[in-house]
């Protein structure tokens, strides 16, 4: 309705920011469960707009989306090398304290974003969303992300866990992660051809397949440190094809008055709601039968 997206992107950073800070007070378990509801609240409510905010800076050359989205698959790189050689030698009490930093420097970045030139406004942005959400097409690739972020739940769930079962160190395991998001950002780098040859069709397929080799491996194979690279090179598939391909559907499958409201969705209900079914179950499944199984579940 204001079509003032930075003035929400930056106000809601900064009440992430206030918000997390809870976690200092020592609240309890419940405590702790209200911080982290109030910190994803206005953390996923920021995401979304800043995708619009990206594809509106970038007018008629979205293809270049990828190259921008790489550069916090970076910052993921640096964070998890970081911190993983960090914590080996100093008390993981102090995360709370680096993960505040960090979210003030979004604020400051926040405010260095400036707001695109102002686009037509409309009054009925939502009802257009819910008359274009209602294309067949639309509601299956939005079930499709869903059902892709349920796979992933027990890789953001227990990945780390599991390899520390496994007897790998905090730095290995931070390796790979970062192992990951390098090959991740090898495909934000080429996505524009990637999309240039192939169709959706074909990609979310290859995506799909990808995935399901990637777990099954991952769950067969965790003391195998070679497969385990492997199998996270595939995140360049699950993740880094699938996003982009996503992000690129969703600029074409709706208006631009309609658009905040698609990224919202795709982040709500495939990313929020997808990513919380994969690691509730997840964790049911871990609970009865292991690691292993979660993973040929995924």
């Amino acid at each position: 309705r204001t079509n003032r997206r930075m003035f929400i992107i930056r106000l809601g950073a900064l009440l992430t920011v206030l918000v997390y800070a809870g976690v200092f007070l020592k609240p309890g378990f419940w405590g702790i469960a209200l911080v982290m509801a109030g910190f994803n609240f206005f953390w996923n409510a920021i995401l979304p707009q800043f995708e619009v905010i990206t594809l509106q800076h970038l007018r008629n050359d979205a293809q270049r989306y990828s190259r921008i989205r790489l550069w916090g698959s970076i910052g993921f790189i640096v964070s998890v090398m970081g911190l993983g050689w960090y914590f080996e030698n100093h008390p993981l009490e102090q995360l709370p304290v680096l993960v505040t930093a960090l979210m003030g420097l979004i604020v400051l970045a926040a405010l260095l974003v400036s707001q695109p030139e102002m686009v037509r406004r409309s009054g009925g942005s939502f009802f257009q969303f819910l008359q274009q959400l209602r294309n067949g097409t639309v509601f299956m690739f939005f079930l499709l992300c869903f059902l892709m972020q349920v796979s992933h739940g027990p890789y953001y769930t227990f990945f780390s866990i599991f390899l520390q079962d496994e007897g790998y160190s905090k730095t290995l395991i931070g390796g790979l992660w970062a192992v990951g998001v390098v090959a991740e950002i090898g495909v934000f780098l080429v996505m524009h051809q990637i999309i240039s040859h192939f169709n959706a069709r074909t990609l979310a397929i290859g995506c799909l397949l990808a995935g399901a080799l990637r777990w099954w491996l991952t769950g067969y194979f965790p003391d195998n440190t070679a497969v385990i690279v492997l199998a996270q090179l595939g995140h360049a598939a699950t993740f880094g094809i699938f996003h982009a391909l996503a992000i690129h559907l969703i600029h074409r499958f709706f208006t631009n008055e309609a658009s905040g409201q698609g990224q919202a969705f795709y982040s709500a209900f495939c990313y929020g709601a997808g990513n919380a079914a994969g690691a509730y179950f997840s964790g049911r499944i871990v609970d009865a039968w292991g690691g292993p199984v979660a993973y040929y579940s995924a």
